[in-house]
Parts: structure tokens; sequence; C-alpha cells
């Protein structure tokens, strides 16, 4: 279990290290808009993204 655990860890650093890599505007621009955000709807993307990661997960088991 700890093995899967800091693998997918290790997966989701690859993927977040990408879009800076290759497009390094790009991803500073979303950066920015997404700090223009009000803090409610930065909650909510959050949620979304953690219950779609989460539904994604439970589908592979």
């Amino acid at each position: 279990m700890a093995q899967e655990l800091i693998t997918a860890l290790g997966l989701v650093l690859v993927l977040e290290g990408v879009l800076p890599v290759a497009a390094p505007r790009l991803w500073q621009r979303g950066l920015a808009q997404l700090s223009n955000l009000p803090p409610a709807m930065a909650r909510i993307l959050g949620l979304v993204s953690l219950v779609v990661g989460w539904l994604i997960v439970r589908a592979e088991q």
C-alpha cells in the first residue's frame, strides 16, 4: 500500500511539472487567472478536482 501511494505521488508530481516545462508562460497566465478567482470559486474547483480524482481512483479498484 505504501509503495502504491509513493508511486501515485510521484506520478502527480510528474504531471504537475509537465505544463511549466512545456509552456511556462501559459502556466503563469493560468496561475494568475486562478489567483484572481474569489475564494469560494477556488474552493469549488478544488472540490470538483478532489471528487473527480477520487472517482478515478475508485474506478480502478
